[in-house]
């Protein structure tokens, strides 16, 4: 059996998944193509590094993608996978491998948190957030994105989007952990944190462009909409 090739037992959101499949983080049209996406997304909402070297800790990092948008942090990654780990550290990554619900790192030690598609991979969702909450510094910022418990999400991301080019890979996702913007805004205001989302989709353009292979890239364009993917920016409190 190939190195991508799941079994039929594999169960769904299993983490050993990303070693099977660490060799496509940084494989043009590859099992995480969307991710790339994403990334370059979530990149927009991180501020410009302002003086010395601000900590950015990226909580469930993978292969590093976020690593080539950002310029002037010290970027700290945090994952399970130890093949997607390397792969991180050789784009300038600061590898530790850890569990997002029990962070080895010191209280207040970052500027800035990123959860790039964590929250909907977790199942204490609230001891993550606590974690978060626990290594950022006072006044520090959240940016994360993430899947909103809908019909639409299992459909779109799931019974459809496992199934097409630039997909999530097939069991990658267990919708049951998909989570609302409402719990999101609960969990985090908890710890003192004020939170806007904002929706995102594929621009349509792109993907077909990507669809007929003229385009590596799409763009991920923001929406009102909320009833899929969605991204949120909060600020704890100083």
């Amino acid at each position: 059996m190939g190195p991508n090739m799941r079994t039929k037992t594999e169960l769904r959101n299993d983490p050993r998944q990303y070693d099977r499949l660490a060799a496509d983080w940084w494989k043009p049209g590859g099992a995480f193509a969307a991710l790339h996406w994403l990334a370059r997304a979530r990149a927009e909402l991180i501020p410009p590094a302002r003086g010395g070297s601000p900590v950015l800790l990226d909580i469930g990092c993978g292969g590093g993608l976020l690593a080539p948008h950002l310029d002037g942090y010290r970027h700290v990654g945090i994952d399970l996978s130890e093949p997607s780990l390397r792969l991180a550290a050789d784009h300038g990554v600061a590898p530790i491998r850890g569990d997002a619900v029990a962070l080895p790192l010191r209280d207040n030690v970052a500027d800035v948190a990123v959860a790039g598609e964590l929250f909907e991979h977790v199942a204490d969702l609230p001891g993550v957030i606590a974690e978060i909450a626990r290594v950022l510094r006072p006044g520090g910022l959240l940016v994360f994105d993430t899947i909103n418990d809908t019909l639409w999400s299992r459909i779109s991301l799931v019974l459809i989007g496992e199934r097409i080019p630039g997909g999530p890979p097939p069991h990658i996702h267990d919708p049951s952990l998909f989570v609302s913007p409402d719990r999101l805004s609960e969990l985090l205001g908890d710890h003192g944190f004020r939170v806007r989302f904002r929706g995102l989709r594929p621009s349509m353009a792109d993907y077909a462009a990507f669809l007929l292979g003229r385009n590596r890239h799409v763009r991920m364009v923001p929406t009102r909409s909320l009833a899929s993917v969605y991204q949120g920016v909060g600020r704890k409190a100083g």
